[in-house]
């Protein structure tokens, strides 16, 4: 028998009816000779309620506590599957996070997976049950329980995958896979039907919302097949795989706009050295990722360091950002909300030239200012004004040729 690994999305959970939609598919999925773990997230807008609670009772609540509550929703949502599947006749065990094993750091609010002890989960399997697990959550070594951030399911689901040698991982959606574009902004917007991990990386880092970061990661690691699918119908998704020879054919795979990014400023920095040592030193001491960093020559000994962060993370990176500049004797901080990360990713850019060139060159000619940018060996991104968003994502969908025909 082979084994799938498959999890389900807030809105593929996000009701009774849903749920049983979704033990329909696990027990056709048995019933095709194959055993299954199933891993759910909470149900659709649950963790916002959970998390809306805890602030309503204190302006800055314990990451702790708030942990302990949001993970909360996927215990829920597995035993009210399990109860579904064992209804139908298809045995099914829920397990929480720290029954699984899933042991993480102890970063709460945003934890990274350490290890997953699969042995309880074969165990299951073995004993002819279906494993239904609480994505999202693990537990650090002095027990406490931990949650991975926005989109965790989707790591639980790729790490245990991998700890338990899957033969692939669906990840169940409200989308039926990965598109050039977003379809809500460029109506002529395909699916791909199969994408590296490499490339997926990039586009889930820079805003493509299909899949969490970290579960490319980890599928990337151990080579883990995933399949992006819809939950709502039977077609074919969109493979996540290791890289095959003609994927270098297309020059741009797609085309991100993430509106999540804040950028901060800090002016009139003594220009010597350790200061940006310094700032990024504090923010990572925090657990905060930095994104773009640019930094202005300096005039009269004194320089300007640019960088992004995510807007959840703006407030403590403001507070740092004060700290930092007060300690070096540098100027105010300024904090600009209204800018989004508009970029272009491909294999193909690793073999083709004037791709920076030409995507400049078709946001000039809309008169969109860029205010930075970031490339790396297979994409580049820039940062412009957010009222430009849809129309910079449009011009270089269009431009680089990724529509439909």
């Amino acid at each position: 028998m082979s084994l799938i690994v498959q999890k389900y999305g807030g809105t593929s959970v996000g009701s009774v009816d849903r749920i049983r939609e979704v033990a329909k598919r696990v027990a056709r999925t048995r019933a095709d000779g194959h055993d299954v773990i199933a891993v759910v997230s909470a149900m659709a807008g649950e963790t916002n309620r959970l998390l809306k609670l805890g602030r309503e009772l204190a302006e800055r609540p314990s990451e702790r506590e708030m942990d302990s509550l949001a993970s909360t929703g996927e215990q829920v949502t597995a035993a009210l599957l399990s109860i579904c599947l064992g209804d139908m006749g298809v045995p099914a065990r829920s397990l929480l996070g720290d029954q699984v094993g899933i042991l993480t750091d102890s970063a709460f609010t945003k934890a990274r997976i350490r290890a997953i002890d699969g042995s309880t989960l074969l165990r299951t399997i073995e004993h002819g049950d279906v494993a239904v697990v609480a994505g999202f959550q693990g537990v650090d070594e002095q027990g406490n329980i931990t949650t991975l951030g926005r989109g965790g399911s989707d790591t639980t689901a790729v790490a245990i995958a991998a700890a338990t040698r899957a033969t692939t991982c669906e990840i169940y959606t409200d989308v039926d896979g990965v598109y050039t574009a977003d379809p809500n902004v460029c109506k002529n917007a395909r699916k791909i039907s199969r994408i590296s991990y490499e490339e997926m990386l990039e586009l889930a880092s820079l805003g493509a919302k299909v899949l969490q970061i970290r579960s490319v990661e980890v599928a990337m690691k151990y080579a883990v097949p995933v399949h992006v699918r819809s939950s709502f119908s039977d077609a074919p998704g969109t493979m996540v795989v290791g890289e095959e020879p003609d994927f270098e054919s297309v020059v741009v795979a797609g085309v991100t706009c993430d509106k999540s990014e804040t950028k901060l400023t800090i002016r009139a920095i003594p220009d010597a050295p350790g200061g940006s040592a310094r700032l990024f030193e504090a923010l990572a001491e925090a657990h905060i990722s930095v994104d773009m960093i640019v930094q202005s020559f300096a005039e009269q000994g004194r320089a300007a360091v640019t960088f992004t962060v995510s807007k959840s993370d703006e407030v403590k990176a403001r507070e740092i950002a004060e700290g930092i500049s007060r300690e070096l004797g540098a100027g105010e901080v300024h904090v600009d909300p209204s800018l989004v990360k508009v970029s272009i990713v491909g294999l193909g850019m690793r073999s083709h030239a004037g791709i920076a060139a030409r995507m400049f060159r078709l946001l000039a000619d809309e008169g969109i200012q860029i205010m930075a940018i970031a490339t790396s060996e297979i994409k580049i991104s820039v940062l412009i004004d957010a009222k430009y968003a849809e129309l910079a994502v449009r011009v270089l969908h269009d431009g680089f040729g990724l529509g439909e025909g």
